[in-house]
């Protein structure tokens, strides 16, 4: 492995906001911004729209789209020969 061409393997906190929801992993990823977390060390946030606590898929709030439904308006109104 080449040295010097990699970017920095550290930990990183992402955070989703509108779920008050945080977790801390490693990453490459980089951020202006800190947080101090839970075992009292310092690490870089960066702040996510959506995660397993806010997206519909996990939380069990999704909607099931009536694609049958759907095609058969289109046939009806357009005519399938």
């Amino acid at each position: 492995m080449k040295k010097d061409i990699h970017p920095d393997y550290r930990p990183v906190v992402f955070r989703d906001p509108s779920a008050g929801f945080a977790f801390l992993t490693r990453s490459t990823a980089t951020s202006a911004k800190t947080i101090e977390w839970e075992d009292g060390n310092t690490y870089p946030v960066i702040d996510v729209d959506v995660s397993s606590a806010s997206h519909p898929f996990y939380t069990g709030r999704s909607r099931v789209l009536d694609v049958a439904g759907r095609v058969e308006r289109f046939n009806q109104r357009y005519g399938r020969p």
